[in-house]
């Protein structure tokens, strides 16, 4: 308690409070910029952090990510554009609820679950954080095998509706992730002798590509009715939006403990969150086939748990000075700048220090309420500018972004390919989001899998020869092996209900 007390004394200063104000405006900025990600936020903001204390750049830092992370729903919703990475797994189903003139109201109950989904991240991170991190450090090789087939396995569950398509898009996303050396024995792969290829192609300008790019040619090409913009603005209904939030309130706490579960891991984060959450309440629904076409049920789970496991990724960061994100390697180097090293001791040299990014988080949260309404507001202006303004002005953000990940042309070349080639897609019905999925996972699988192989001499049975990758194994066939039980099933009930009816109709001439 007393730890706690002086986290609030170090907080609850003015010159505190303004840099919170400041990296929450910047924050919200940040994450509506499709492009420009919570790790290029984060980025921009180290420079800033060498003139402040600990406790401030701190907190700047995590009020940026928080407040980034619910910003990346605003282009999502309304254009069709994730701004954050992990606003691509539910876009398009906002995006569909924006078409019907819903908007407002599934951006405010983004808004909430983010707001509920962080408090229950940052309370696990306040609380738990040495058990969730004891946890993710008996993960190996083995069951990080596993968590990332189990995401992958999700892309299923998105493109449910043509598994062939599915799979096409997923392999494509699959191969794009072994670009560059290969991760074990350095030898380049499929760079066709390129130089700038050897780092491989980062997710970040696919994305951009993907979403924001396409999204250019297809308002281009496909022009919306000039009254069909304006159709989409309406005000937020507050009594349907907190009615949707409670009828999906099971989704709500189940992707928050997703969302804390998945981000304590080193590695995963919150855009693996937020699918596994999208994909597993897919799989849990009553009406799994309302999803993609406007569904608030989805949204509910993966907005809580993008942020719920952006307040948890700092779990093994602190305690264990590993990574839970690229985030998080970046305030480790803070850290480190700063004279802090993170580990076990910090808790006990520097505890006041650690409970004040606890503190930080809360406040941060609290203040996304007040700050991402008016963002709502003021982002659905953006429908009342024409194409012939906005899609150039997005096209030069986005192409900023994408420079400015490594500072090359390559990633403004890997945005333009990706945008042809997701618009190629999108018109002959092939999903882009198991692309994305691929890519995002592709790495994490080949790489502890290539790890367990020659740490065990390639014997495969060592997938299951821990309890908790057995476990994840048996979950992941599960998923694998569901599908095609109940299309047997469905064939089966198929059969039977044509032999009814065939007998039927030859009982009935009998007695005729």
């Amino acid at each position: 308690m007393e730890t706690l007390l002086a986290a609030f004394d170090l907080v609850f200063r003015p010159e505190i409070l303004l840099v919170i104000l400041g990296a929450t405006v910047f924050g919200i900025f940040a994450g509506a910029m499709p492009g420009i990600s919570a790790t290029v936020a984060v980025a921009l903001l180290v420079p800033i952090t060498f003139f402040m204390e600990p406790v401030a750049a701190l907190a700047a830092i995590a009020t940026a990510v928080a407040m980034a992370i619910f910003a990346g729903d605003l282009p999502g919703a309304l254009l069709r554009i994730p701004g954050m990475p992990a606003s691509a797994a539910y876009a398009e189903e906002a995006h569909e609820m924006t078409l019907k003139g819903q908007g407002g109201t599934v951006l405010f109950v983004a808004l909430i679950c983010s707001v509920l989904g962080g408090l229950v991240g940052t309370a696990a991170l306040a609380f738990s954080a040495p058990l969730l991190a004891d946890f993710a450090l008996e993960f190996q090789y083995y069951e990080y095998f596993w968590l990332a087939v189990i995401g992958l396995s999700t892309a299923a569950l998105v493109a449910a509706s043509n598994p062939i398509k599915g799979m096409v898009s997923l392999s494509i996303g699959l191969l794009l992730a072994t670009v560059g050396l290969d991760l074990i024995s350095g030898q380049p792969r499929f760079t066709f002798g390129t130089l700038t290829l050897m780092e491989g192609i980062h997710f970040i300008p696919v994305m951009i590509g993907i979403f924001a790019v396409a999204e250019v040619f297809r308002a281009l090409i496909h022009p919306p009715r000039p009254d069909a913009r304006q159709a989409r603005v309406q005000k937020i209904d507050f009594r349907e939006a907190f009615r949707t939030i409670w009828r999906y309130k099971a989704n709500l706490w189940r992707g928050s403990l997703f969302g804390t579960l998945i981000g304590a891991l080193p590695g995963a984060g919150s855009d693996i969150a937020a699918w596994v959450s999208y994909g597993y309440a897919r799989k849990r629904s009553k009406t799994p086939e309302k999803f993609g076409t406007g569904h608030p049920e989805g949204i509910v789970a993966a907005s809580a748990s993008n942020n719920a496991a952006t307040s948890s990724t700092w779990v093994p960061s602190l305690v264990f000075g590993i990574p839970g994100d690229s985030v998080t390697a970046i305030v480790i180097g803070v850290l480190f700048l700063k004279g802090l090293e993170p580990g076990p001791n910090v808790f006990i040299e520097n505890a006041p220090l650690v409970y004040s990014i606890f503190v930080s988080f809360f406040i941060a949260n609290l203040f996304l309420i007040p700050v991402g309404y008016v963002a709502i507001r003021a982002a659905s202006q953006l429908l009342k500018v024409s194409n012939q303004v906005l899609m150039p002005i997005i096209l030069i953000f986005t192409m900023v972004g994408a420079y400015a990940i490594n500072n090359s042309m390559l990633g403004v070349v890997v945005a333009l390919f990706a945008g042809i080639g997701s618009f190629l897609m999108q018109e002959n019905d092939y999903p882009v989001a198991p692309l994305i999925l691929g890519m995002v996972i592709g790495t994490l699988l080949e790489k502890n899998f290539m790890q367990a192989m020659i740490a065990k001499q390639g014997d495969m049975t060592a997938f299951f020869g821990r309890p908790i990758a057995a476990t994840l194994g048996v979950i992941a066939i599960l998923i694998w092996v569901a599908p095609a039980i109940s299309a047997i099933r469905a064939r089966r009930k198929a059969r039977r209900a044509a032999i009814d009816t065939t007998n039927s109709k030859t009982t009935g001439e009998a007695v005729e």
